[in-house]
């Protein structure tokens, strides 16, 4: 293989890596590179790859998770609603022995409750102890090891969404590394909060999203191979139709932004924004096909698919609801129950239906008027600036060999990687639009929908949290994975394969990039490590802590 066909195999941020430059079945090569995807086929080194990285995942986020001891944050909410929604169906009040009122949807919480099943549960203040169904562990390690999970799992997705849209296994395990080594993400790894189960699902349905477009555009290729011609009027302009080519990505991407919707209601905003990149997408391909008005057959063919999409997304969200649905105990379930409550009503289905109509509408008015002030909250403009982590655990007890020691779990990013954020979006937006690279704009309008909202409803004065910004975090170390990758590798216009000239120039580069690279991993790596004990309230001498406090009058 000559220096240039190695570097072309190489080239980890342009859509025609590994596209022959002959043309097939008559269709011109640049049309098959304009179509290119990753190709379906079992890579055995990039799953090692990723297994190294998840398992690195999966060390940090379960080493120690029983620790430590107690309901730590708002686990004192969660654990106990998810043991509720595993013994009654609903969540349940024990100390008033009747059902609680909750402003979030159940799903994160009977993902909880099925850590608690399978480990056990224990609640010395209202004297509950049940063993686990698989087994029987310290209670805290019931009740964190969905959120645990989850962790891991969001990192495996990661690694593999990173790499099919950046089509380099070095560049997807680098993303799942950065995500894994995130003191933000590993504190909400290790803690029973619903916000690790957004991030899980927004990503998931992302993810089914990026598989939708490929498996759409390997459709494409394959029609025009076997002689499609796209000019042609109505269905004669497009593929054969049939179940076997029906969008099934992108109806289990509808799926999953049901069960993120499920477990908060801020993942809506990823509704848009996730239906308009797959329309871009269906008009992107039709464009790069040849088809005369792309934007009209695209409307046309996809509008249905996209309906349906948001249909199954209703349907899953009632469906987490059917612990309230089947049980007369949830709070609003029975008119009867409260009778000083106006709307309610007991008739068959359509009174139950209208009976969680007004718990949400009541849940709703709850979340637009809450503006309590609180001592951790925080603006959005803070939150990639880590202008206000929050303490989710502090104890100044127990023996470390000095006069006064500390423990502390803190919601921290690791702050090198956190502060790479802002400068990795400008450079995104600025290579996005010089080159016309669909996954620029992807990402930014991922995190368009995770962050910007955000700012809207702090003209109103309500209080937020830094973990708000979780669903938004994938998107922003893709962020910095893509200018990565673009340091590494040189690209030509919009964002296609170089040219041989640009690949005989770009091995000096190449060789340069992956030093810079390496050593930005390695240095996130190093601040990680530093801040580690700070992450899972391990105990340290007092000035050590007080080290780790770099803006003092921010994070304490």
């Amino acid at each position: 293989m000559t220096s240039a066909s190695t570097a072309q195999s190489a080239n980890a941020t342009g859509p025609d890596q590994g596209i022959p430059p002959t043309d097939g079945g008559g269709v011109p090569a640049v049309v098959r590179r304009r179509l290119a995807t990753v190709e379906a086929r079992l890579d055995v080194n990039s799953w090692i790859a990723t297994a190294v990285v998840v398992a690195i995942a999966a060390i940090l986020r379960l080493l120690g998770l029983s620790g430590p001891k107690g309901k730590i944050f708002d686990e004192i909410y969660y654990a106990r609603d998810g043991y509720g929604l595993i013994d009654k169906g609903v969540e349940w009040n024990y100390k008033d022995n009747g059902p609680s009122y909750v402003v979030h949807p159940p799903l994160g919480k009977w993902l909880i409750g099925f850590g608690e099943w399978a480990f056990g549960y224990a609640d010395q203040e209202h004297n509950i102890s049940v063993p686990g169904h698989l087994f029987t562990t310290a209670p805290e390690f019931g009740w964190r090891f969905s959120a645990a999970l989850a962790g891991i799992l969001s990192v495996l997705m990661l690694t593999r969404i990173a790499r099919r849209m950046f089509r380099s296994t070095t560049l997807g395990c680098a993303a799942g590394l950065l995500l894994a080594l995130d003191g933000f993400h590993l504190v909400l790894s290790r803690t029973a909060l619903l916000d690790i189960f957004l991030l899980l699902f927004v990503l998931a349905a992302f993810g089914a999203l990026v598989l939708d477009r490929d498996a759409r555009r390997r459709r494409w290729a394959r029609a025009l191979d076997d002689g499609l011609d796209p000019s042609a009027p109505g269905r004669a302009g497009r593929p054969a139709g049939g179940w076997r080519t029906w969008p099934w990505w992108r109806l289990a991407a509808g799926v999953l932004l049901g069960c993120a919707c499920a477990v908060k209601w801020s993942a809506l905003y990823f509704v848009p924004a996730f239906a308009l990149l797959a329309l871009f997408w269906e008009v992107g391909v039709r464009r790069s096909a040849g088809v005369r008005r792309p934007w009209r057959d695209a409307l046309l063919d996809e509008l249905p698919w996209l309906v349906l999409a948001g249909l199954l997304m209703v349907v899953t969200y009632l469906a987490t609801w059917s612990g309230w649905l089947l049980s007369d105990d949830g709070y609003y379930r029975l008119a009867a129950r409260y009778p000083n409550t106006p709307g309610l009503s007991d008739t068959p289905i359509l009174g139950a239906l209208n009976n969680l109509y007004q718990y949400h509408r009541a849940a709703f008015e709850f979340h637009t008027g809450l503006e309590t002030p609180h001592k951790y909250q925080s603006w959005p403009w803070q939150w990639l600036l880590l202008g206000r982590p929050v303490a989710f655990y502090w104890s100044g007890d127990g023996a470390c060999g000095a006069p006064s020691c500390a423990s502390e779990i803190l919601l921290l990013g690791t702050p090198l990687l956190w502060w790479s954020f802002l400068p990795a979006l400008a450079a995104t937006a600025w290579l996005g639009l010089a080159r016309r690279d669909w996954r620029a704009g992807a990402i930014l309008l991922s995190l368009a929908a995770g962050l910007l909202p955000w700012f809207w409803f702090a003209l109103d004065g309500r209080t937020m949290f830094s973990f708000y910004a979780a669903p938004a975090l994938p998107f922003l170390v893709l962020a910095v994975v893509y200018v990565l990758g673009a340091i590494v590798t040189p690209t030509g216009p919009e964002g296609g394969a170089a040219t041989d000239a640009d690949l005989a120039r770009g091995d000096d580069r190449r060789l340069i990039g992956g030093v810079i690279v390496g050593a930005y991993v390695l240095l996130v790596a190093l601040c990680f490590a530093y801040f580690y004990p700070i992450f899972v309230g391990n105990l340290l001498p007092y000035d050590d802590w007080s080290a780790r406090m770099w803006l003092d009058g921010r994070w304490i």
